[in-house]
């Protein structure tokens, strides 16, 4: 296999399935640190701070610091900001809104009084979603709101090879009620990977990106213009003709 500068990694399904980390990946990576290569982590979960994500990755085993992660919450913030927009409403979990406040935008919680107007609706995993969440969104969306996806996920793997419902179910919602689509910053985009690669100053040749989803992780890391490898750990179970893949993360 080609000798990469650095190696992105999707969380849910590569490293981890709910809180039981994947041994082999737990070796994989310490032997790419152990080899000086340049690890990052990327993820379409808006569920947590990246601090968060760090502490679960070093409890499952791996070395990890906040500043090598990135989600679809720090995209989205990135975003935001790039657009100018400063109000946010959050369909979302209280990870999603101490992002965005902590990046400077003046982000709200689903049951939180939303004021009206505002800039955008933000919308990504929410376990707590309920119908009124749903009614406030959609207003806010047709009253001129910017509707924003953190990503589109339609499952989330958690153990023993079980899914649930993903952000993309509460996307999908509300853009049925508000009759809008969203930007949706989250792979497949390759929005996330592209601030990857500038912030490691890695150019997108230099770069393996590393997961289990073909619908997500790998389409995100070729739009970007990095090689991909897939791991059948996760959720996409055989891979389709050409696109490279191991079993399992002892492989690499």
């Amino acid at each position: 296999m080609h000798d990469y500068k650095l190696y992105i990694f999707d969380l849910d399904g590569t490293l981890f399935r709910g809180d039981t980390p994947i041994p082999e990946a737990v070796v994989a990576v310490g032997r790419l640190r152990d080899q000086g290569k340049a690890v990052r982590f990327l993820t379409n979960n808006s569920s947590t701070a990246v601090e968060a994500v760090a502490a679960k990755l070093r409890r499952l085993g791996y070395e990890a610091d906040a500043a090598e992660i990135e989600t679809s919450a720090t995209g989205t913030a990135a975003y935001l900001l790039a657009q100018g927009i400063r109000s946010v409403q959050c369909v979302g979990e209280a990870g999603l809104v101490e992002t965005l406040q902590r990046a400077g935008l003046d982000a709200v919680g689903p049951d939180d009084d939303w004021l009206s107007p505002t800039d955008a609706v933000v919308a990504g995993i929410c376990r707590q979603l309920t119908y009124a969440h749903l009614a406030k969104a959609m207003r806010s969306i047709r009253a001129g709101a910017r509707f924003v996806a953190t990503n589109a996920d339609a499952t989330y793997p958690i153990e023993n090879d079980g899914l649930i419902p993903g952000a993309g179910s509460i996307v999908a919602a509300i853009r049925t009620a508000s009759e809008t689509e969203p930007f949706v910053v989250g792979k497949p985009s390759p929005f996330l990977t592209q601030i990857v690669l500038e912030k490691a100053g890695v150019t997108a040749n230099e770069a393996l990106v590393i997961g289990d989803r073909m619908d997500t992780d790998i389409e995100s890391g070729k739009a970007a213009g990095c090689e991909t490898l897939l791991v059948l750990t996760g959720v996409t179970r055989t891979a389709p003709p050409g696109q490279a893949c191991v079993g399992s993360l002892a492989e690499l």
